[in-house]
């Protein structure tokens, strides 16, 4: 069973029934804002999400993604679908089920931060926790280990005024952790950022997803973004999922010119990992390469200083546990596929390579 599963999902903004109706036949959108005012924001959505996984909706402004997600919790009402949270159909909760699902199990970080100017920053975290009323002693010592976890010990007592806006969005992200929710809704949350905060950020969400492995949909509109914290990525446009599937399939077999372009810039050898061509061994098997070893989920580009033309280097899973081996020759074979053609020092590898 999927953690989160959206059938058939519309949203149409000044909405009637005409609208809707014909929203389902596939009307052109603005013939059904011509004759009805309405607006279609989400056009007939089908998505699948894993739990565990760090699920990206990107997409350009204005495509839909933000008024995507809101449905799934329903700060936005759907039009007409439906969205499953382990089976349950959370668009047919009653107003206390739903107030339930948003204390207990899907939690959203804000791109504003939305942090209360009035409280500081232990206050702030535990807001969610006063709000279930959880008691005040656990309260307490689960926000001071949401905020050792992201780094803000030491800022309990200080008010939103006195930080800065990389700290205040960790603030949002320790708030929206502390309630143990299994789905974690983030929208847009480092956009405001300046790039090296943001790159900070983006490898402190890695770092606790590995060892929380909550669900995770995060919203952006930068596609460098959404390549590097993403297991899967869906792309929207004008309202419409027009591509879904890992960074790989995108970048390699993007659906149309519109993903193409996304995709223009990207460098090949930081999408393709070392699960994609490592060969699978027995840990007993496996070389020691002068006690190196590799993650699975390296991009190709990270593991290309430890490789020579001779030697073999094993390759560990999430756990630590040997999963395959890496060689320079599984790399040139890979890239002589034509699938990839810029990574960086290619001739210079292809001809220790033949020497070896």
């Amino acid at each position: 069973m999927h953690k989160v599963e959206l059938q058939n999902l519309y949203k149409v903004f000044f909405p009637s029934q005409l609208a809707v109706n014909m929203a389902l036949a596939n009307a052109d959108p603005q013939e059904i804002r011509k004759k009805t005012g309405g607006i279609l924001a989400v056009i007939n959505a089908n998505l699948t999400i894993n739990s565990g996984e760090i699920f990206v909706i990107m997409g350009l402004s204005g495509s839909g993604k933000s008024t995507l997600i809101r449905c799934i919790n329903r700060l936005i009402e759907p039009s007409h679908g439906n969205v499953l949270i382990d089976g349950v159909n959370s668009t047919k909760l009653s107003a206390s089920d739903l107030r339930d699902l948003r204390r207990h199990r899907v939690s959203m970080v804000f791109q504003n931060f939305a942090l209360l100017p009035h409280k500081n920053v232990l206050e702030n975290v535990e807001y969610g926790l006063a709000l279930r009323k959880d008691e005040r002693t656990k309260r307490r010592e689960k926000t001071l280990d949401m905020l050792s976890l992201v780094g803000l010990a030491d800022w309990a007592e200080h008010y939103p005024d006195n930080l800065s806006g990389g700290m205040k969005q960790r603030v949002g992200l320790a708030r929206a952790l502390a309630t143990d929710s299994e789905i974690l809704i983030m929208d847009e949350p480092f956009s405001a950022l300046d790039p090296l905060i943001r790159r900070d950020l983006q490898d402190e969400l890695i770092k606790l997803q590995k060892q929380l492995k909550k669900t995770i949909i995060f919203v952006t509109h930068d596609f460098h973004e959404a390549i590097r914290i993403g297991n899967r990525i869906a792309i929207m446009r004008h309202g419409k999922v027009v591509q879904c599937g890992s960074p790989q399939d995108i970048v390699f077999s993007p659906a149309d010119e519109y993903v193409k372009r996304f995709s223009s810039d990207i460098d090949r050898s930081k999408i393709v990992k070392v699960s994609d061509i490592m060969q699978s061994v027995n840990t007993a098997n496996s070389a020691e390469a002068g006690g190196v070893s590799i993650q699975a989920d390296q991009s190709v580009a990270e593991v290309f200083p430890f490789l020579s033309s001779t030697n073999v280097i094993p390759v560990l899973d999430n756990e630590g546990k040997v999963c395959g081996a890496l060689t320079l020759p599984d790399i040139l074979n890979f890239l002589a596929s034509g699938q990839i053609q810029d990574i960086p020092n290619f001739q210079k590898l292809a001809t220790e390579a033949l020497i070896a």
